[in-house]
């Protein structure tokens, strides 16, 4: 029985959690090009080099939206146009057209954004999401694919890439943006924490654990990314525009200058 090749690029901190994903079911050949060492991958996988790593049934792209265009442009005479193509960024619009405009015309192209990190993929029993955009694959393809990312207990999200960017600009990029905001700060546990509390410093903490990089690649390579930091920025200013109103006939630093008297 015939095995399918399916290649991973890039071997980073998802491109490990999704090669071993694949691995339990399909042949899976991964290439780095900050080159890879045995003890690296795990048993099993096979270490492709820059050529070999085309020869597929199927090859995912795990890079950095910052650097996928110039991977494109160099892959392009070495892709196969019987590959399924498939990327793995957090953004698709940009990803979408790239890989419409650089892989072999005709190409099968699916955009997909796993959306979900190696900290939550092996911390959680829940379904996570996965979000599948056709670019340019017949119903059979896509729905080979859908089957098999559920038999992954993944849940499937069907939408254009543009639905997606609209969405997630505010969900996971305002999630991200107020994050790296609360981080600045130097948030620390106290004595007296609320659970509310604790759910700030959890949202640094799973944030600010991704890369500054994915983190640029989110607020700059999303369309609406823009539109949702302006829209933050002015309900900050209601809410402190509403706080100011409230508190004109209050002088905090002479109600405090007086309860310290009270106390000497």
């Amino acid at each position: 029985m015939y095995t399918k090749i399916v290649s991973v690029y890039g071997y980073g901190r998802f491109g490990k959690v999704w090669a071993d994903i694949l691995a339990e079911n399909f042949h899976v050949k991964v290439y780095s090009r900050r080159g890879l060492k045995s003890e690296e991958v795990s048993p099993g996988i096979e270490i492709a080099n820059k050529r070999s790593i085309y020869d597929c049934d199927a090859l995912f792209f795990c890079v950095a939206i910052s650097s996928f265009e110039e991977v494109l442009k160099k892959s392009s005479r070495h892709c196969n146009k019987g590959t399924v193509f498939f990327d793995t960024c957090s953004v698709k619009v940009f990803p979408a057209k790239w890989m419409k405009k650089y892989l072999p015309e005709g190409s099968t192209i699916i955009a997909t954004h796993p959306m979900f990190g190696p900290d939550s993929y092996l911390q959680t029993e829940r379904k996570l999401p996965i979000v599948m955009c056709n670019v340019n694959a017949d119903q059979e393809t896509i729905e080979e694919w859908a089957g098999y990312f559920k038999s992954k207990s993944l849940q499937i999200e069907i939408m254009t890439a543009e639905k997606h960017d609209q969405m997630t600009a505010y969900s996971q990029g305002i999630t991200h943006y107020v994050g790296r905001v609360l981080a600045d700060l130097d948030l620390h546990p106290t004595l007296i924490d609320t659970l509310g509390y604790h759910k700030v410093l959890e949202v640094i903490e799973q944030t600010c654990n991704d890369s500054w990089q994915l983190f640029l690649d989110l607020q700059n390579y999303n369309p609406y990314g823009k539109k949702m930091r302006e829209s933050l920025r002015e309900s900050v200013e209601r809410v402190n525009s509403a706080l100011q109103e409230e508190s004109n006939d209050i002088e905090p630093h002479e109600t405090i200058n007086k309860d310290q008297k009270k106390g000497e």
